[in-house]
Order: C-alpha cells, then sequence, then structure tokens
C-alpha cells in the first residue's frame, strides 16, 4: 500500500483522540489528518456526564474540547460514518466500513471501552440505562425527577456520583454492590468507609455483598429481585458495573494486547507506527513496573498530547504521575501516584473534618496519595503530594503524619 504523504489517522474521538488531534495541529503537523470516531459528536470529555450533565448544569458544549466548527477551521477530517473493519499494519492500511481500504502514515488507536453490561437483562428494556456516552446521560436526566425510583447497580465511582446527583434531584436511590465495600478494587478501607457513611447520611439504601437474581418487567423494568428474596421495584435500573476496553481492533491485527492495547514507554503498540492512548492502552509507569489501564480524565488528557508528539518522531517517554477525582455531594475525593486497596503507610488530618492517606515504598519515598475534603479543599494537599512523588526524596514519617507540619515544609525540606 503507498504510504507516500499518507494521512495521520486516529481511531477514536473521545477525550484522548481529541487531545491528539488538536495537539497535532498545534504542534504545527500541516498534512492530512483523520480522526475517526463512534459518535456523531465533535470529541468531549466524560467526567461530566455523571454530574453537570445529568444535573442540568451544563451541557454538550460546556464538556466539548471543541466543536464541528473548530475541527473544520483546523482542517481535522471527522469522520463518523461507520467502524473501521480491520486493520493491515504490516501495509500501513485500514479497511473501512464500506469495505475500501486507507493507507495511514501513522495511527493512533484510542478507540476507549463500552459499558459492561448487565448479564441475563433483555436489551429492549427501555429504561435499564448504562452512562458512557452523552446521549445515555441526557436519556438518564430525562427520568431524574423528583420521587422516581432509582436503583443503581454497582459501588463504583460511577454509580456513586450517579446516586449522589439524582439524590440532589430528589429521586429514592438504592445502590446495589456486590463487593463487601464501596470502590474496594481501588480506594483503601477508610475511604470506602466514609463514602459509605456520606452516602447513607444524604438518604442513599446502600446495600453491599448483594446478588441479582432477575430484573423483572416487559418492555421496562419494573423491580429487581435480590437472591435473598428481596424485590426492589424500580423505575429506573442504572448499571455502573465497569468498562469493557475496546480491543478487537487491535487483537484481530495481531497486535500484543493484554487487558488493554500494550504499549512501550513510549506509547507505541508492538506493531511500527501504531500508538495507543486513552482508555484502552495498557502501559507501565515504571520500566519494570506491572501493565495498568488508567480509566482517568488525566490520563486521557496526558497520554492523548503525548501520543501526537511521539506521532511527529518526538520519541518522548511517557512518565506523567497518575491521578483522578470524584466528587460526592459537597465533598471530594483527589489522587495522585500510586494507590491500591492496601492499607496505606500513614495518615494526617486536614482542617475541614478530611484527610490524607499515604503510600511510601521501603526507603519512605511517596507513592502516591488520596485526600479526603469539604469541596476542592485537598486540591492544595494533592498537589504538594505529587511533587513530593516526582522529587523522590526520603520522608521521615513522624513529619508526614503531623498536620502540624507542612507539605510544602517536608517538600522544602
Amino acid at each position: 500500500m503507498n504510504t507516500v504523504n499518507a494521512p495521520l489517522v486516529i481511531i477514536g474521538a473521545g477525550h484522548a483522540g481529541g487531545r491528539a488531534a488538536l495537539t497535532l495541529r498545534s504542534e504545527g503537523y500541516s498534512g492530512r489528518l483523520i480522526l475517526i470516531g463512534d459518535e456523531a459528536h465533535a470529541p468531549y470529555e466524560r467526567p461530566p456526564l455523571s454530574k453537570g450533565l445529568l444535573q442540568g448544569t451544563t451541557d454538550l458544549a460546556g464538556c466539548s474540547l471543541c466543536d464541528s466548527t473548530r475541527l473544520g477551521e483546523l482542517d481535522i477530517e471527522h469522520w463518523t460514518a461507520g467502524p473501521v473493519l480491520s486493520l493491515a499494519p504490516a501495509q500501513h492500511g485500514l479497511q473501512l466500513a464500506d469495505g475500501s481500504w486507507l493507507a495511514y502514515g501513522r495511527l493512533l488507536l484510542a478507540t476507549g471501552g463500552r459499558a459492561r453490561r448487565l448479564p441475563n437483562v433483555p436489551e429492549h428494556m427501555a429504561n435499564v440505562l448504562y452512562l458512557r456516552t452523552h446521549d445515555e446521560a441526557l436519556t438518564l436526566r430525562n427520568g431524574l425527577r423528583p420521587g422516581s425510583r432509582l436503583v443503581v447497580v454497582g459501588g463504583g465511582f460511577i454509580g456513586l456520583e450517579v446516586a449522589a446527583t439524582a439524590r440532589s434531584l430528589g429521586c429514592s436511590v438504592t445502590l446495589l454492590e456486590a463487593g463487601p465495600r464501596l470502590a474496594g478494587r481501588v480506594l483503601p478501607e477508610r475511604l470506602s468507609g466514609v463514602l459509605l457513611d456520606l452516602h447513607r447520611a444524604r438518604g442513599v439504601d446502600v446495600r453491599l455483598n448483594v446478588a441479582i437474581e432477575a430484573v423483572l418487567g416487559g418492555e421496562r423494568a419494573e423491580a429487581v429481585q435480590l437472591v435473598d428474596g428481596q424485590c426492589l421495584p424500580c423505575d429506573l435500573l442504572v448499571v455502573g458495573i465497569g468498562m469493557q476496553p475496546n480491543v478487537e481492533l487491535a487483537r484481530t491485527a495481531g497486535l500484543d494486547v493484554g487487558q488493554g492495547i500494550r504499549v512501550d514507554g513510549q506509547l507505541q503498540s508492538s506493531a511500527a507506527d501504531i500508538f495507543a492512548a486513552g482508555d484502552v492502552c495498557e502501559f507501565r509507569l515504571h520500566p519494570g513496573g506491572e501493565f495498568q489501564r488508567q480509566e482517568t480524565w488525566r490520563n486521557a488528557e496526558h497520554q492523548g498530547h503525548h501520543a501526537a508528539l511521539n506521532l511527529l518522531g518526538a520519541g518522548l517517554p511517557f512518565n506523567s504521575i497518575p491521578g483522578f477525582w470524584s466528587d460526592h455531594y459537597d465533598w471530594g475525593l483527589q489522587t495522585t501516584g500510586q494507590i491500591s486497596s492496601a492499607e496505606p503507610s500513614a495518615s494526617r488530618a486536614t482542617a475541614d473534618g478530611g484527610f490524607v492517606l499515604f503510600y511510601l515504598d521501603a526507603g519512605q519515598r511517596l507513592l502516591g496519595a488520596c485526600g479526603w475534603g469539604m469541596g476542592n479543599s485537598i486540591a492544595r494537599d494533592i498537589k504538594l503530594c505529587e511533587r513530593l512523588i516526582a522529587c523522590g526524596t526520603p520522608l521521615q514519617m513522624p513529619a508526614l503524619m503531623d498536620a502540624g507540619v507542612s507539605l510544602k515544609q517536608l517538600l522544602r525540606n
């Protein structure tokens, strides 16, 4: 396949793909640039879907990276007519939905993922909703009326944020979690506990260690029957049980795939001139570390930008410190670096009744931190923790745990 003057192509027009396309233009790339996506909308950010967009305080324009007019001004071809059917890495080509082939110079896979489906639930039930796209969020928002009975399946961040928004809109909310605690795969027990206490205090009927027997109804879900025999009537059923990465295209093309598309330190896949970024990208934080994926705003933003630089031949290693945030009523959770569900190494209290938890390595160097506080109050501490992680200086445990010793002082020392 003739690749002379072939375009740069991005498959996936979500946050990571959109950021990459905009970066390519801002960095001076003037050649043909094609952005292929599943949705008709221009690239947008996903965090507002479970917050501002559900609440009606923002709209698509408020969470978009740009609009269609701007894409046109930048001469970014945004194709939404159909999916890419297959890749031929050796020939630097991809097959389009109409069967034709397109040559590419370099390719970015930012294919993201799709919401995991609840097993044994008929697809036709109109009020069984998932939350992955803007259109799904609009459908859900139209059903969140005062007095509506909402059952949420999944005690991760999507489920919890939907529950908080629904309660603020006057809905009756029951949240079902199969595990023994909320967000138990990613958060330590203390944070799971404060989330549980807060949501219950705000009126969410949180049920842990539950299993669903069946979803009852015909055209619409009318109730959720639990294995223990309880039956929970519902007007809406929202499922937030995780995301399934869209790796099929890469796997069929012979690329190295684990839980995502595996890349090297420069975000390049196992095939020449094919890179990956965003939710679908499986990478190592350190050369000898474990492969991981990051389903966060920050990862999509940073990897989309970084992959674009390397598509242009920069050859830069990706070493961005991970992090995420999640809002619950008037409280906020923020993290930086490597955290886990394990017991943290140390903690300190904050002035507003919150706290910061720290994860250290054997040399007393900070690996990660997570904080809980009113509104955005914890942001400054988490930013300082990010700088402590970057500098890699061993820390004294008594000073780290002493709220009277500022983190800025530790950084200065």
